[in-house]
């Protein structure tokens, strides 16, 4: 099923196309190396987010590149794919680096017969113009874990070896209930499919909420890949999920602990400094048009209520343990401050 179809069946996800791992000593299929590679993304999407945030954190900005995709996808061919425009920095509508208009030119570098559908992240070889990978968990732990000395002093340690089973397991409930679930309310093809979906979107909401009223992070004292994983659907739920997806028998606001839990990461920097509404509320409501054909854009909620005091930090727990927070974000990658 695409964005711009009528759901006529459960939303089903592809696995990654191509998943080539990256890591600094190469062993497995590519070698880390600063400027070999380009990070394609688009601002609207919750799975390149969690790609973005984790480079942010470890600092890897000088060593991968980022390239920003339109959130309105561009009809080519019959299907909506990620292109750049001059709107979001690429003049011409040529990525500068890669020189293309199309993510999906990459996966035809790739595999000049290649059928399947076009994801964002996209991980790109700069000299072959090759898609690496689109394999976004897989892309985040690697640069967590991976990229060796690429990655800044004082960065966090994502994924701890004690901690990775317990972070394994709260990722894999919050990915089929929430961050995969508010998809399959959104683009339910029926009452019943809907239904189901929506009762385990706020189960787990709720489970969530009961987890970290007593802890400030969900697994340790520190931010981790499990607070890395929520991060992104919790910042578009009052935006889009609640009203676009249907996912509206509570907002994420009136969740105390989950509403402060949020408030908290979007104020640590490699989290807010990495959010740009306007691109998150465009595309859902744009691209979508099997559920919002008139292409209407919604325009709240207030954004400004994301830099609302938490007070999380009474729970105890430090965001980056003994590592320090990251530097400013580079000028290019800078997006607005809620206003």
């Amino acid at each position: 099923m695409r964005a711009n179809e009528v759901p006529t069946e459960e939303i089903r996800r592809d696995p990654a196309a191509f998943a080539d791992r990256v890591t600094a000593d190469g062993r497995l299929d590519r070698r880390a190396e600063a400027g070999r590679y380009r990070l394609v993304v688009s601002r609207a999407c919750p799975w390149a987010h969690r790609v973005v945030i984790t480079r942010r954190l470890m600092g890897l900005e000088r060593a991968v590149s980022l390239a920003v995709a339109d959130p309105r996808q561009e009809i080519i061919g019959g299907e909506p794919h990620w292109v750049f425009t001059e709107e979001t920095g690429s003049p011409g509508g040529l990525d500068p680096v890669l020189g293309v208009h199309a993510l999906r030119e990459a996966y035809l570098a790739r595999d000049p017969g290649y059928t399947g559908g076009v994801s964002v992240p996209g991980l790109v070889d700069v000299d072959s113009g090759h898609l690496v990978s689109n394999d976004y968990d897989r892309l985040a732990l690697d640069m967590a874990t991976e990229w060796g000395g690429l990655v800044r002093e004082g960065a966090p340690d994502l994924y701890p070896e004690p901690l990775r089973e317990e972070i394994d397991a709260v990722g894999a409930e919050v990915y089929r209930d929430l961050n995969n679930g508010v998809y399959r309310a959104g683009f339910a093809p029926d009452q019943e499919r809907y239904d189901a979906a929506v009762t385990a979107v706020f189960d787990r909401l709720d489970a969530l909420e009961e987890r970290l009223a007593g802890r400030r992070y969900l697994v340790g004292d520190t931010v981790t890949m499990a607070d890395v994983r929520l991060f992104p659907t919790l910042v578009r739920f009052d935006a889009v999920y609640h009203g676009h997806f249907k996912c509206n028998v509570r907002k994420l606001s009136e969740y105390p602990a989950l509403w402060a839990y949020a408030r908290d990461l979007f104020q640590t920097p490699g989290f807010g400094d990495t959010v740009e509404f306007d691109h998150i509320r465009v595309h859902y409501y744009w691209v979508h048009t099997g559920i919002n054909p008139t292409r209407v854009v919604a325009r709240g909620p207030d954004p400004r209520g994301w830099l609302a005091p938490h007070r999380r930090a009474d729970l105890g727990g430090s965001p980056f343990g003994t590592g320090t927070a990251p530097g400013p974000v580079p000028e290019g990658e800078r997006v607005p401050a809620p206003a």
